[in-house]
């Protein structure tokens, strides 16, 4: 299943600015890949860094996330309600991410236990890995 923004705003609470997907190019009960088109426009850029523009590395955590809400909260049990992050593992951020880059985003819910839940995650430009992490999650109202 794809999904364009219109349809993701319509499952996730995040808005701008600090909604980062841009699409859902692939979606199952599991996992999903977004996509973020990286402009020189991003809010991050005027401080991070004026003169070499870098996409923060919490950023790139939290756009995994966000396709990670998108998975959760496409489910119709979870239908309304937000993740909150209760955990960050294994962080690591391999490559640079600038203005101009395609920004792949794959993540996958490998575990639901009542209210908490723990997924994967890893970000691509052309191919080569930039960030990879493991995030744990409550589902709240």
């Amino acid at each position: 299943m794809k999904l364009n923004l219109e349809e993701i705003k319509a499952i996730i609470p995040h808005r701008d600015p600090f909604l980062f997907l841009d699409e859902i190019i692939e979606l199952d009960a599991q996992k999903a890949t977004g996509i973020k088109h990286v402009t020189e426009e991003e809010f991050y850029f005027k401080g991070h860094f004026p003169k070499k523009p870098v996409v923060p590395g919490v950023i790139l955590v939290e756009s995994l996330a966000q396709v990670g809400a998108v998975i959760l909260l496409s489910d119709e049990k979870y239908k309304g309600k937000i993740a909150y992050f209760t955990g960050i593992k294994n962080a690591k951020f391999r490559k640079s991410v600038v203005p101009g880059d395609l920004l792949y985003l794959h993540c996958e819910v490998t575990r639901i236990k009542g209210a908490f839940g723990f997924g994967s995650g890893k970000a691509y430009v052309n191919n080569d890995l930039v960030c990879e992490v493991d995030i744990s999650f409550a589902i709240g109202q």
